[in-house]
C-alpha cells in the first residue's frame, strides 16, 4: 500500500508567487474564490504589493449543488472595480472538479463581461469533471478521487492536509 505524502502548502504559494509577479499592474485584479482562494488571493496581494484593488467572488449562489446546500454560510461577492473589459486573474485553492469554478465564472458574468478570465490555483489535484484548467498552479498532483486535499492557515501560513 503506497502512502501519498501531503503537499508542502508553503512551497506551493511560494512558485505561484513567483509565477503572478510579473502580472501585477493596475491593469490586473486578483479575485479570490470563497474561501480558501481568498486566503491565498488576501496574501499574494498584500506581499505581491499588488497595484489594483483585490475582489472576492463567492461560488454559492450559482452551484449546481444549491439545492442540496443552501445558502449555508454565503459569502458576499465584492468587486471594487469595473468587470467590463477587465483583466481578472480568479484564485483557489485547490482545483478538483472544476464545478466551483464554473459556478464562480457565472457568478462574474452577473457582473459584466471581462476581457481576460485567468485562473491560479494553489493545488491542481487533477480529477477534472469540467473542461476547466488553471493558467497558473503553485503545484500539480495527481490523487485518487477518494483523497481529499484541504488547506488551512495558521499565523499567516498556509498548510495542506490529505484525507484517504
Amino acid at each position: 500500500m503506497s502512502v501519498t505524502p501531503t503537499p508542502d502548502a508553503e512551497a506551493a504559494y511560494a512558485h505561484l508567487k513567483a509565477l503572478l509577479l510579473p502580472l501585477a499592474s493596475p491593469e490586473v485584479h486578483l479575485v479570490g474564490i470563497y474561501s480558501g482562494g481568498v486566503w491565498v488571493a488576501q496574501r499574494l496581494h498584500q506581499d505581491l504589493s499588488w497595484p489594483s484593488p483585490l475582489g472576492l467572488i463567492s461560488s454559492t449562489l450559482h452551484r449546481d449543488d444549491f439545492s442540496q446546500r443552501g445558502l449555508g454560510h454565503a459569502n458576499q461577492t465584492q468587486l471594487p472595480f469595473s468587470v467590463d473589459k477587465a483583466h481578472l486573474i480568479l484564485i483557489d485553492d485547490v482545483l478538483f472538479t472544476g464545478r466551483t469554478v464554473r459556478a464562480v465564472l457565472n457568478e462574474l458574468y452577473d457582473f459584466g463581461r471581462p476581457s481576460r478570465v485567468q485562473l491560479a490555483v494553489l493545488a491542481d489535484r487533477g480529477g477534472r469533471e469540467l473542461p476547466v484548467c488553471a493558467d497558473f498552479a503553485g503545484l500539480r498532483l495527481d490523487l485518487p478521487v477518494s483523497h481529499k486535499l484541504n488547506l488551512s492557515r495558521d499565523a499567516g501560513r498556509f498548510e495542506f492536509t490529505l484525507e484517504g
